[in-house]
Order: C-alpha cells, then structure tokens, then sequence
C-alpha cells in the first residue's frame, strides 16, 4: 500500500481542483488566503514539532466551507430581519449586495382579512340582495332564498337595510314651513320675503344634531322600534311589515371565505429557500469576517484531524506506545465552532433594525438626561 503524504508545511492553491465545490476559486484573494490559511492552521496544530495527518486540499476545503457558513449566517440573519418584506417579491434578481428598504405591502395585504370581517375592505366580494317582503309576514328564510337564487353553498348575511326613515328626512319637511321652528325670526331679519316655499335660518350644527337626535328618540320611545333578529341565517323582522316591498341586504358567500389566495407565478418568493442570496464574494468581506473565518477554518481542521486521528488511540513507538489526542481535538473544535456560530449570531442580532432603534432611544434618553444636568444660561438685556 502506498504511504499518504501528510502535511509537508508548504501549500499550492490550483483554482479548479483545490477545493469540493470551487465557490471562490476564481477570487485572486480568496486563493492567496486559502495559502495562508493552511499555513495558519498547520502552524496551530503543531507543525513542525509535530506531525499534522492533513494535506493543503483539506484545509482549502475547510476554509471554503468557513466562508460559506459565514455568508450563510449572514444571509439567513438578513431573511429573518426582511423576510415579510421579500415575500412575494421577484426572485430574478440577486439579492447579495443590495439594500432592501422594509415595505408594508405584505403587513396591508394580511390586514385586509381583518378588513372583510370589519366590513371595511377585504379580499372576499361582498353581494347584495334583495329580498320580497310580504304583508304580515315576520319571518323569511335566507338560506331557502339563497337556493331559489341559484347560489351554491352557503351564505353569511353582514348587513340588513330594514331601518326607519333616516331623521333628516323628517327634519326640513316642506309642509311645515322650516326645521327650526324658528319662523317669526325670518320676517325679524327681515329674510320671509326672500324664501321660497321652505324657509332655512342658519343655525349652529350642534342644534341640527340635537334636533336629528330628538327624533331618533321620539321613533325608539314612542313608536315602533326597525330592528330584526338573525339566528342561523332565519330573519325575524320588527315591526311586522304592513306592506309589500322589498328588504335589501349585504352577504358573503361562505365558499369565497374558505378560498386560500394563491399567486401564481414562479418567479415570486414563497419561502425562505427561494430568496435570492448565492454564496458571498470573499473579496467583499471585510477584515472582521474574515478573521471569524479563519478561525472557523481551525475549528474545523481540527475536527477533521480529530477524526483521522480516532481511527488510532494509540501508535507504537521503540519501547513504548504514543496515545493520541483525539479526544482532546474533537472537545476543543466542537466548543470553538459553537462559541463561534453563538458570538456572530449574537452580532448579528446587535445590529438588527429593532436593537438599533432602541439603541438610538436609549441614546436619546441618556443624552437628555445629560444635558438636563448642564447649566442654562441667564442672559441680561
């Protein structure tokens, strides 16, 4: 069997080949870090007073996949914060590098459900009815008439126009000559001889309202109150017509609540996995990422090593047997890449659209306080 060669203290980077998936072969800088890097994590494994079982491609391909976890981080940190804002939105376009201004057309769409049962707007079609009255007649089945009407399946009533006369109708009546009963004040502004056949002296909108009421509480105290009892879908109406006519209201088809909205289109975002992030330029990182990526890459090398290492406890020696850190390398990396991912994590909610805001207030805050504490000035003139 042909000896492997392990780690020799040198490296060569050949875009193409040295790394699984070639992210970021093509980057000039991602191929001289890549060097350096293996470099880096050799040196801290214990090369040269020890031996490292690794080659140059296994610390390219745990550098690659450092970078890539943190772009991933990043990126799933950025759908979380936007995600209510991208939904729906094209998925054509890259979303790397772009700067994504919140919008509120998913928040409005969402309360425009609300909207159909407030009956202030909605996605469902409310219709209209209209229903013959009979003299006499106190009860009428809805659902019975949504069945002569052709109508399939059930239907919810919203709203039944059987109410009095509106007030104002009663309030400038022709044949009473005014509202006001303010008639010998006309002739006093000397304005009779001016009117037509319905006399008007402006006066203060709250006494047309306080007349208005007056009669809406004459009509509930004094006669007969327009109301109607609904109870699963059967109309009882008060008064008993004392006429033919016809009674209109407002319904929802039951079928029309149930239906789920889908857009169709293959191009909109629907989940999460379909937002337009590809993996990050590793020239575009900065210093910071960076650092946090090469110490994800020792992480790992050492857990790669940790592995190749358990396939042997222990490795005879002249005179002795040599016991190898397995154990000790596969704890240690495990811990690093946790505390790693839990810190850029951490970072990462620092800098959320809602920590930022209550930073700036806190600021605000504190900063009021401070200049409370400062002296005023008194100027004398």
């Amino acid at each position: 069997m042909a000896s492997v060669t392990i780690w020799d203290g040198s490296a060569t980077f050949t875009s193409g080949s040295s790394t699984p998936f070639g992210f970021y072969d093509s980057d000039t800088e991602f191929q001289t870090d890549a060097v350096k890097v293996a470099k880096f994590c050799g040196t801290r494994l214990g090369y040269p007073l020890m031996d490292v079982e690794l080659q140059d491609g296994n610390f390219f391909a745990c550098f690659e996949e450092a970078v890539t976890t943190l772009g991933n981080e990043v990126f799933q940190y950025k759908i979380r914060e936007n995600y209510l804002s991208l939904e729906g939105s094209s998925k054509a376009i890259s979303a790397n590098n772009k700067l994504i201004n919140p919008s509120l057309d998913r928040v409005v769409n969402i309360s425009k459900n609300y909207g159909t049962e407030a009956d202030v707007g909605g996605f469902v079609t409310r219709y209209t009815g209209s229903l013959q009255l009979s003299q006499s007649i106190q009860d009428y089945d809805l659902d019975k008439w949504a069945v002569d009407e052709g109508i399939t399946g059930s239907i919810e009533v919203r709203r039944v126009f059987y109410e009095a006369p509106p007030a104002i109708l009663r309030y400038f009546d022709p044949y009473a000559g005014t509202g006001t009963g303010v008639q010998s004040l006309m002739d006093a502004f000397d304005f009779g001889s001016y009117s037509p056949g319905v006399n008007f002296l402006l006066m203060p909108a709250s006494f047309d309202m306080l007349k208005v009421q007056a009669i809406e509480f004459n009509d509930q105290i004094r006669r007969s109150t327009y109301t109607f009892e609904m109870v699963n879908n059967k109309l009882k109406l008060f008064p008993i017509p004392k006429e033919n006519h016809k009674l209109r209201f407002e319904y929802y088809k039951v079928n029309d609540k149930k239906a789920v909205s889908l857009l169709e289109g293959s191009s909109l975002i629907t989940n999460i996995a379909e937002v337009p992030y590809t993996n990050p330029m590793y020239s575009g990182i900065n210093s910071v990422g960076r650092q946090w990526a090469f110490k994800y890459t020792l992480a790992l090398a050492k857990e790669l090593l940790a592995y190749i290492r358990g396939k042997y406890q222990t490795v005879p020696v002249p005179g002795a047997e040599a016991t190898l850190n397995q154990a000790d390398l596969l704890t240690d990396s495990r811990a690093e890449k946790e505390a790693l991912i839990m810190a850029l994590r951490e970072q990462l909610d620092q800098t959320s659209r809602q920590a930022q805001l209550e930073r700036k207030a806190n600021e605000g805050e504190n900063l009021m306080k401070t200049l409370g504490n400062v002296p005023m000035t008194i100027y004398i003139g």
